[in-house]
Parts: C-alpha cells; sequence; structure tokens
C-alpha cells in the first residue's frame, strides 16, 4: 500500500500522512486506531518496536502469536481463513 492508498483510506491527504510519519504532527489515538484498522494489523502491532527499545520485549511466543492474529486478520473471504484455520489445526495436533 503506498502512501496515498493509506492516505485515502484514512481520509487524509498524502501530506498529512507524511507529517504523521516525520513526526512533524502527533497522531490521534482515534487516527492510530484508524491505521491499525486500514493495515489490518492489532493497534498494539505499531508499537512493536517501542516495546523492545524499552526493555520490555515480549515473549517470543507471544510475538508469534500476535503475528498469526496479524495475518489471519488480513484473510479476505471465507475460503482463506477456512484454509487457515485447517493448516493450523493440522500443525496444532500433537
Amino acid at each position: 500500500m503506498t502512501l496515498a492508498e493509506l492516505g485515502t483510506e484514512l481520509g487524509i491527504s498524502h501530506q498529512q500522512l507524511q507529517k504523521y510519519e516525520t513526526g512533524t504532527n502527533r497522531l490521534s489515538a482515534g487516527m492510530l486506531s484508524n491505521v491499525a484498522d486500514v493495515l489490518r494489523v492489532e493497534i498494539t502491532d505499531l508499537f512493536e518496536d517501542t516495546k523492545a527499545n524499552a526493555g520490555n520485549a515480549p515473549d517470543p511466543l507471544e510475538k508469534v502469536r500476535n503475528e498469526c492474529h496479524s495475518w489471519i486478520n488480513r484473510a479476505n473471504s471465507v475460503e482463506k481463513l477456512g484454509a487457515m484455520a485447517r493448516v493450523l489445526k493440522a500443525l496444532s495436533a500433537d
């Protein structure tokens, strides 16, 4: 997704998005939530580097779980989501 496409999805200009990206303007909590929704990620995924830099690195298993959730959230059809579920079920069987 390009910055222009992201800006369109968020209803803001490409220039405003650049200001957020460079830190010239700050994101509101609501806009941050919108960004996560458009990117189909959890809002906490947007803070991952900050957590690691603060010395509060997430549990490796939890980090991978979050990554799996992110991919699941990107599924855009019942068929794809069903296929993901079958793969996960097969892999989790002991």
